[in-house]
């Protein structure tokens, strides 16, 4: 002991109480950052119960939705929002903002960064036009402004007429153009003609 022999003995415990804290503090900062890698970073980092929203455009209000459970998973490498226990939503256009737009859908996605949303199970729209649309699933690609999907579309006029696309539809985002596949109905082309003016 000749480096700490004109020390006093309080202060040598002190110093060697000092280092002994900085090494365990140093080991359990590694430990953490260590076990940090492995922990999943896949659960909601927020969660909204009976949410009711409501989204505005200068005043004018384009969307209402509502859903017993919304969850948000931002942690990801693609964040996204879900639905799990199903969604209304009525939308609004400024041409007829007193006859609002519905989809109703069981189960609801959307991926906020790429503007990418679906809706599956038992998915009904109606558009403004009185047009009302029933499928599985459902996507929207809100960048290029359309819709689409593989199932099986039945879709029936606000006249009462029908039109069934077996392998499913495109549509513009408003619904003013859409392209059945494989489809049958009971309605005149000249209608349709008439419902898109």
């Amino acid at each position: 002991m000749i480096l700490f022999k004109n020390i006093p003995l309080k202060k040598n415990i002190a110093y060697l109480f000092s280092c002994a804290i900085f090494f365990m503090f140093t080991a359990c900062e590694e430990d953490l950052t260590q076990s940090g890698k492995n922990q999943s970073k896949n659960f909601p980092s927020q969660i909204i119960n009976n949410a009711n929203i409501i989204q505005r455009d200068s005043g004018f209000v384009t969307l209402r939705a509502k859903a017993h459970i919304i969850e948000k998973y931002e942690l990801i490498d693609s964040p996204y929002t879900v639905a799990r226990k199903g969604i209304d939503i009525q939308f609004f256009d400024k041409k007829k903002p007193k006859i609002p737009g519905k989809l109703s859908a069981k189960y609801a996605r959307i991926f906020e960064y790429k503007q990418f949303y679906e809706a599956k199970g038992d998915v009904r729209i109606t558009t403004n036009e009185g047009q009302r649309f029933a499928m599985q699933s459902i996507y929207w690609d809100q960048k290029k402004k359309r819709i689409y999907t593989r199932d099986t579309v039945y879709v029936t006029m606000e006249d009462g007429s029908t039109l069934i696309g077996a392998n499913g539809m495109t549509a513009k985002d408003d619904f003013s153009e859409y392209t059945f596949y494989k489809n049958t109905g009971d309605f005149s082309t000249t209608k349709i003609s008439q419902s898109k003016q």
